[in-house]
Formats: C-alpha cells, structure tokens, sequence
C-alpha cells in the first residue's frame, strides 16, 4: 500500500482529548481532512469553529464537524476519545463500565458510516475498550486497536534523555502492558544510542541504577495522576501522540509504536489489547512477535492481561 491521499481522519469526542487530538492534527498536517464529531452539538461547532479560524496559518488542512455521525464518512481513521473523564484520584479501570457503554454505542454507529477505517480507541480504559470494540465491530483485528502506551513511552523517553543529557530521539525504551497501573518498562532491550542504558555514563553525573529505572517507570506510571490532580485533564500529550499514530496510518510508514493492539498468542497471550511494539501502517497495527522480553517482563506482560481479561469480563455480565 501506499500514502493514502485525500486522507480524512475524524475525532470522536469534542472533550479536552478530542479537541487537542484535533488540533494536533491540523498543526502537524497529519491528514488532508480533519473532522470532529460530538453528541453536544453548541461545543462540538464551537471547537470546529476556533478550528478553523487558524486554518489561514496550518497549510491545507480542511476541517469539518458536527452532532451529526455523518460527520464521518469517508473516514480512513477513526480516533475515539469519547467518554466520561478521568478524575483526580480515579483509576483508568474505574472508569471501564460508563465508558464501554458510550464506545459500544459509538462503534455500532461508524462502522456503519466509515466501514474501512481504522479505529484507534484513546478512551480510557483504552486496552479493555479496543478489545471489547474489536469484537463488537466485526472488522479485522489488525484494524481496531488503542493507542496504548505510546505516550507513556514518550514521558519515559523524555524523563531518560534528561537524566541522560541526550536527545529524547536517542532513548530507545518502551513501556508495554496495560496502559495504566500494571504497564512496565522493557529494561532488558533499552538503549540509549547503542549502548545498553545502564552502560550509559552521563556526563558529569553516575551511570544509570537499577533502582533509579524503576523509579523512573513508577513516575511514567503515575505521571497522568499528577497532571490531572493539577489541570483536570491530561490533553497536550496525548493530543500530539494521537496525531501521530494516525500519520504513521495514514503515510504507510510502518512505524514501529508501542500501540495496544489485540493479541492472538503472542507469548500465550490472547483475546486482550496490550501494548507492545507493533508495526503500524495502512492496514492497521500487527504486533512484532519477535520482540524479545526477560522472564520478568514477560510475567509482568501476563499479569497486565491477567488484570484487564478480569475487568473485561466483568464488562461482558
């Protein structure tokens, strides 16, 4: 396949998530058509509205939106951030019963109208929400997945480089499991450059500890409870990770990204989206199997889908 032109990709959600992940898109031209789609019909038009105001200064980027599930058609993504948000103190999980409710609803309606998207489930609980939505959509598996720990990859990229006096381009690390309290740092195949992380010497500073790494994957984790104890809302990041998930869709790239996608016995694991690098392109996200994981991270892997498998099922009665 190739770059896909006249791309459209449409938002579900007018939110803080929705509206940032909309204006990602418009600033990076992440795709040709960016529409934003809402049940509340005065936000959603406000939003699409300041949008589009700025198109002047963002290139070539259309923007559309409405309450209207029309609004979608012809969509080649379809990014959902739609659902109840996140409080302070709140687990992602806790969020699972309200929010399955609004994407089951959400899915049944555009799949009908963009049959050949691709959906990238944002909504939290992310993991449990792409797969219950993969097996209500009826569409290949590669084609439904979430955007998983992607940015959970970058804080923990960006928290390294700092420590490390580099790029965070140079850190080569990723978080995989559950998006959220059982999610883990791959150690056993980080880099930073060439050089295994803890054989990094920084300059002017010790070399990298063990324990300072799982320090560092505790502040990744519980990164998005400290913004939204502060501001309500994680929106930035996740906006501008988002967009990027859907350039690496929509340019073919074959971008290799820590996304969520529903495993079929991948290290035994099946019938539940984890992140763990995957190759995304046009056809969607297909895990890399030959990833390689220590004894530990593969127990921790298990235990992630131990966890979200329990809350699905309670999901399903």
């Amino acid at each position: 396949m190739s770059v896909i032109e006249n791309s459209k990709v449409t938002v579900v959600g007018a939110g803080a998530v929705g509206s940032s992940t909309a204006y990602a898109c418009l600033m990076r031209g992440s795709a040709r058509h960016v529409a934003l789609y809402d049940i509340a019909t005065a936000k959603v038009e406000a939003e699409v509205l300041d949008l589009a105001h700025g198109t002047q200064f963002t290139g070539s980027t259309e923007v559309s939106g409405g309450s209207d599930i029309s609004v979608a058609a012809g969509s080649h993504v379809v990014v959902i951030t739609a659902g109840a948000a996140q409080k302070p103190g709140q687990t992602r999980i806790e969020l699972a019963g309200i929010n399955a409710k609004i994407v089951g609803s959400i899915m049944s309606q555009i799949v009908d109208v963009a049959p050949d998207a691709i959906f990238v489930i944002v909504t939290n609980p992310c993991d449990v929400l792409a797969a219950l939505a993969f097996e209500q959509s009826g569409l290949p598996r590669e084609r439904v997945f979430a955007s998983g720990t992607v940015l959970d990859t970058s804080r923990l990229r960006w928290k390294l480089a700092q420590r490390a006096g580099v790029s965070p381009s140079s850190v080569h690390a990723y978080i995989a499991g559950e998006h959220g309290d059982t999610e883990f740092a791959l150690w056993s195949t980080a880099t930073i450059g060439t050089v295994p992380i803890l054989d990094w010497i920084p300059e002017d500073q010790p070399p990298f500890t063990r324990a300072e790494l799982d320090e560092i994957a505790v502040d990744v984790r519980d990164a998005a409870y400290k913004v939204i104890q502060g501001k309500g809302a994680t929106n930035y990041a996740i906006g501008v990770s988002s967009a990027r998930i859907v350039e690496a869709i929509l340019r073919d790239e074959s971008a290799v990204m820590p996304v969520s996608p529903v495993l079929e016995d991948f290290h035994g694991i099946s019938g539940m989206a984890l992140s763990v690098p995957s190759v995304v392109n046009a056809r969607g996200a297909r895990p890399v199997r030959e990833t390689a994981f220590s004894e530990e991270e593969l127990d921790k892997l298990r235990h992630s889908a131990d966890s979200l498998i329990a809350v699905a099922d309670d999901l399903r009665g």
